[in-house]
């Protein structure tokens, strides 16, 4: 394993792989609760034409594949955000459009379907060192985005109404959400292939669904379970003298049904907080006096209630909940 990593080729597939484990699946979580678990085929079929026209003008095909991604996807947002076109129309002219048309310039380019399979289907002995800068610069600016600004994607995914009542700028960050999709898509095509791409999208975040109850669990799960199946991947395709985008996808499953075996064993139902409405009919008396140590340990075992618009913490079989200096019995 030692002279693989002196390698330089290797390395550089190496650093490829990681990123893309770890970008794939950030945009993922947020594509996952949009519902939208195929929008990185059709980005990725943008993306082919993208290569198409790099191949036909003789340009570098990462930069113009991720430029032509990104408009692909904000048109096909705004024309669902307009109501002209259905998210399944819209990723069916991202399909067929985008396939066809790279192809076509392929073709025209001499170079036909042939040419493009290294970018179908990945192929990271190719990636150079021009490459792994385009591709650490899109990483930094794609993680930032998708971690700092968590909270609000997170929002707008799961409800999106909700959100524009909170004050949030939906639709910007619909927007902002599809443009990430974008990048994370042509950023894997050397790794994964424009193809597959989609699969490391989603099952690192249905792996990490099995494992997690919460969205952060989930979210940083799977970006590090998208990094390892990369990880594994990429050495068993080196051994086995396999395709390394389809190897890292098979391993990715390979972990789902893994983590589906232990999923009922790691993922407890009591991390989910009961919630009790509070009427106001019933005083509250304070709790006789015993050691407070005990809220900590019970938040973090999860024998917490909400109870109105606070949380009672279980204790000996009575609920007990913070009131200035001492706790009172509820």
């Amino acid at each position: 394993m030692i002279e693989i990593l002196a390698l330089p080729f290797f390395q550089r597939a190496l650093v490829a792989a990681i990123l893309s484990g770890l970008l794939a699946p950030s945009v993922g979580t947020y594509i996952v609760q949009k519902r939208l678990s195929l929008l990185g085929d059709g980005l990725g079929h943008v993306a082919i034409m993208g290569v198409g026209f790099a191949l036909m003008t003789g340009q570098s095909p990462l930069p113009v594949a991720v430029v032509t991604a990104i408009a692909g996807a904000i048109v096909v947002e705004l024309l669902r955000q307009s109501g002209k076109a259905s998210g399944d129309l819209g990723l069916a002219i991202l399909f067929y459009g985008g396939l066809a048309a790279g192809v076509l310039m392929a073709g025209v380019a001499g170079q036909g379907a042939a040419g493009l399979s290294g970018y179908l289907f990945g192929s990271l002995t190719s990636v150079t060192t021009s490459d792994i800068a385009v591709i650490v610069v899109l990483a930094v600016i794609l993680m930032v985005c998708t971690i700092g600004l968590a909270p609000r994607l997170f929002a707008v995914s799961v409800d999106e109404e909700y959100s524009q009542v909170l004050g949030l700028k939906a639709r910007w960050l619909n927007l902002l959400i599809v443009v990430l999709a974008a990048v994370a898509v042509t950023v894997s095509m050397r790794t994964v292939g424009l193809l597959l791409i989609s699969a490391l999208m989603i099952i690192p975040v249905a792996t990490a669904q099995q494992l997690f109850v919460s969205f952060k669990g989930t979210f940083f799960g799977s970006m590090g379970i998208g990094a390892l199946a990369a990880v594994v991947g990429t050495f068993a395709s080196f051994y086995l003298d396999t395709a390394t985008g389809a190897t890292i996808v098979v391993t990715a499953i390979v972990f789902l049904g893994v983590a589906w075996t232990l999923g009922r064993f790691v993922k407890r139902t009591d991390r989910f907080v009961p919630y009790i409405e509070d009427h106001g009919r019933h005083p509250h008396e304070p709790a006789e006096p015993h050691d407070d140590s005990h809220a900590l340990p019970k938040i973090r075992a999860g024998k917490v209630i909400q109870h109105g618009d606070h949380y009672d913490y279980i204790h000996d079989g009575h609920r007990h909940a913070v009131h200035g200096d001492h706790y009172d019995e509820h």
